[in-house]
């Protein structure tokens, strides 16, 4: 990944990343150095030179770094160990492999996908069905990752 640009976030651009980033605005904590840093790859904005957001399609996404030190009460779906080693290299989750799934999850939500055992996240992704149907559905993809444990974002050193 080579980095174009690095700047900080103005006050107004920084005010409209938090409105979109909805339950995960807490990841733009006041007095907290926010700067902007231009890729190759993805754009991604820095909290005190971590990677906690990513920047796709021009919206606003959490980074695994982001949700990894926060407990999950909403947006989470449960894969089963089976499906771990695929989906922390970046495979899409299929419906077989979920386990359990925030039932208030609606199509287009995006998620953090976490394996059962010891309840870490693997990946955040775009959900593809509801959380009932995650759960209900036998076949069929039901989230499509974004970003994963291992990926260019997870290992990018500043």
């Amino acid at each position: 990944m080579r980095i174009k640009k690095r700047y900080h976030l103005k006050k107004k651009n920084l005010k409209k990343v938090k409105e979109k980033l909805g339950i995960y605005s807490d990841l733009l904590p006041a007095g907290a150095q926010i700067e902007m840093l231009e890729t190759d790859v993805e754009d991604l904005i820095l909290v005190d030179g971590k990677p906690l957001i990513m920047i796709l399609d021009g919206e606003p996404y959490p980074a695994l770094k982001g949700v990894l030190n926060r407990s999950l009460e909403s947006h989470y779906v449960v894969v089963d160990m089976g499906a771990v080693k695929f989906v922390a290299k970046g495979a899409d989750v299929m419906s077989p492999g979920i386990v359990e799934a925030d039932p208030q999850i609606k199509e287009g939500d995006i998620v953090v996908i976490i394996e059962e055992t010891h309840q870490k996240p693997l990946s955040i992704g775009s959900a593809l069905i509801s959380g009932e149907e995650m759960v209900k559905n036998q076949h069929g993809k039901a989230v499509k990752t974004l970003h994963y444990v291992g990926d260019k974002i997870w290992n990018l050193e500043v």
